[in-house]
């Protein structure tokens, strides 16, 4: 799960975050430390950061 990545990437703070896509804080909070969230929290947060799941949920090929 790429969300902090993805977020701090298009200058949002974690409040922002949650104003766009309102999904809690604390929510948002333990996705970015445990990686993972359930489906229709990761549309919510996807269509809110203007990506697809595939993109906050894959990790980046180098």
């Amino acid at each position: 799960m790429r969300l902090k990545e993805i977020r701090a990437g298009k200058g949002l703070s974690v409040p922002k975050l949650v104003d766009l896509s309102g999904v809690p804080r604390r929510t948002i909070q333990e996705i970015e430390k445990r990686g993972d969230c359930m489906v229709s929290t990761a549309i919510k947060l996807a269509n809110s950061l203007g990506v697809t799941l595939d993109e906050l949920c894959n990790a980046q090929d180098d």
